[in-house]
């Protein structure tokens, strides 16, 4: 079994060789190969040249964008370029920890489900305190999310999700932005695949530290909702 791990990345040098280390530290209690795959989105800051000089070492592929497209069209890029059975999409800012990649790994090792979501809101893990405002938001499209998939998740904007490879064979994914998510999860809702949800802990960014998601970004997950909500009822 092969784990290809997704890293989508824009202006991340503080953080982007900490994240592949820590992702190469992950112990499985059973045999999994593992590959790590980073998309820059045309950083500036020098994480595209570090990027450059590790590109092709110890399992490591990168992919490089010539403008920036944003996290949905990331993903794409470093998707087409895995060639594992199993994917996890992994972000490289630190908020999510990948010693419990295992932990979202087992409901698929034990044959229970084709996808696992993990969840900031379920569980007993640690979480920094924030922004009130941006967990109130996340729950509200969580909730107008669950209106149109009739899933019952407590965390549709959660970085985690892992997922079986055959399940891109049989969605398209189009949305460049962060309305990958609300995409994402409508399209494997109708599918009718077993998805479970486990508990994560959660280190969140402030601004200051280079948290990129805005309000702009929850106006556009609310039109996404309702685009594969209403019109668009196909998993392509």
């Amino acid at each position: 079994m092969k784990l290809s791990v997704v890293i989508p990345c824009y202006n991340e040098i503080a953080t982007i060789e900490t994240i592949i280390q820590r992702v190469r530290a992950v112990e499985f209690d059973v045999s999994i190969e593992r590959e790590i795959v980073l998309v820059d989105d045309y950083s500036t800051d020098g994480t595209r040249e570090y990027l450059q000089k590790i590109d092709g070492q110890d399992g490591i592929k990168v992919v490089f964008h010539e403008a920036n497209k944003g996290k949905g069209a990331a993903l794409r890029s470093g998707f087409a370029q895995t060639s594992g059975n199993l994917i996890i999409i992994q972000d490289a800012d630190l908020e999510y920890d990948p010693q419990e990649i295992p932990v979202l790994l087992k409901p698929i090792l034990d044959g229970k489900a084709d996808v696992v979501y993990g969840s900031r809101f379920a569980g007993g893990q640690s979480h920094r305190v924030l922004y009130f405002w941006h967990s109130l938001g996340n729950r509200f499209l969580t909730f107008f999310s669950n209106m149109f998939t009739n899933l019952n998740l407590s965390d549709m904007e959660v970085c985690y999700k892992l997922f079986k490879r055959e399940i891109l064979d049989e969605i398209e994914l189009t949305e460049d932005r962060f309305g990958f998510e609300p995409e994402f999860t409508a399209k494997i809702a109708r599918l009718k695949r077993p998805i479970y949800e486990v508990g994560i802990s959660y280190a969140g960014r402030t601004y200051e530290d280079g948290k990129k998601i805005s309000w702009r970004d929850g106006m556009r997950a609310v039109f996404v909702i309702l685009k594969y909500g209403f019109f668009i009822r196909k998993p392509r």
